[in-house]
C-alpha cells in the first residue's frame, strides 16, 4: 500500500467529518458543498482501491491475507456514500452528523488498512 495516499485518505475523511460534525452543531443540515467534499474523498478511496487490487495484481501480499484487505478497501470505498444517502434521508442536523460519524469511521478503517497490509 502507498503510506501517503491512507494519510491523505485519513486526513480527508477526518475533515470531512470536522465540517459536517461542525454543521451538526450549528444545526444544519448537508448541503451541496458537504456533497463535494464527500465526492472528493469517495474518489480518494477509490483510487485506494484500485492502487491496493493492482498491487496485489503485481504479486504483493498483505500480511493479514488478501480476502479481508480486499473485504476492507470495498467497505472503506462504500463508507461515505452509504453516509451521504442516509444524509439525503434525513434532511436535518443528523443528517450532517450522519456524515460525520461516516468520517470517522472511513479513517478508522484507513488505519486497519494499514495494519492488515503491515504497516
Amino acid at each position: 500500500m502507498l503510506d501517503a495516499l491512507t494519510a491523505v485518505v485519513t486526513a480527508a475523511a477526518l475533515a470531512l467529518a470536522a465540517w459536517c460534525g461542525y454543521a451538526a452543531l450549528r444545526d444544519q443540515p448537508t448541503k451541496d458543498w458537504h456533497f463535494i467534499g464527500m465526492a472528493v474523498v469517495t474518489v480518494l478511496a477509490l483510487a485506494q482501491l484500485v492502487v491496493g487490487v493492482v498491487q496485489l495484481a503485481r504479486g504483493e501480499k498483505p500480511e493479514q491475507g488478501a480476502a479481508i484487505f480486499v473485504a476492507y478497501l470495498i467497505g472503506s470505498l462504500c463508507t461515505v456514500p452509504a453516509a451521504a444517502f442516509l444524509s439525503l434521508a434525513e434532511r436535518s442536523r443528523w443528517g450532517s452528523a450522519t456524515v460525520a460519524a461516516g468520517g470517522v469511521v472511513l479513517a478508522v478503517l484507513e488505519v486497519r488498512l494499514f495494519d492488515i497490509w503491515g504497516g
